[in-house]
């Protein structure tokens, strides 16, 4: 069983994610937060401090129409391992596309330290071949939320480009 204020912690981070809101964003992250990505995805470089982290994800949300949905947690002191579902919309698109990935948190002083993250984001939607998502409660196409992340849809990301 997940810890539950690890779980929200990481909840809270995302729906900030998708709002593009600096202060709550930076209501959870450490300050010397490091954020790793898997290369060789676009913006792989790590991104660095609290400030950097937040805007940083406020100009990738707008950018993408992005929303993140917590699809499963694990946790285990101050770690925890999560599935992720981003509903986004590559540039052009009419319809959006659902990216799967994983990542590992560090906590520390109750707040996000590092993010080590797990994905390839192609202008496709993509999954595990064959995973039977919709029965396990994750995100799915026409639902943008899960059974751990139900209040997803509730957060919208903000209008206007970068």
């Amino acid at each position: 069983m997940p810890d539950p204020t690890t779980a929200a912690l990481i909840r809270r981070y995302y729906d900030a994610c998708t709002d593009g809101d600096l202060a709550e964003l930076g209501a959870t992250l450490h300050p010397d937060v490091v954020h790793w990505f898997l290369a060789p995805n676009v913006g792989s470089a790590p991104v660095r401090g609290r400030e950097h982290l937040a805007r940083y994800w406020r100009k990738v949300t707008r950018m993408i129409d992005a929303r993140w949905v917590v699809d499963h947690v694990v946790t285990d002191g101050d770690e925890a391992v999560i599935e992720w579902t981003m509903f986004w919309r590559p540039d052009g698109a009419a319809e959006r596309v659902a990216t799967r990935g994983a990542e590992w948190f560090v906590l520390r002083d109750g707040l996000i330290a590092e993010i080590r993250s797990y994905y390839q984001q192609r202008p496709e939607t993509t999954g595990l071949d064959g995973f039977p998502y919709a029965e396990r409660g994750y995100a799915v196409a026409g639902r943008e939320a899960s059974d751990v992340h139900p209040d997803a849809v509730e957060h919208r990301a903000p209008p206007g480009g970068v």
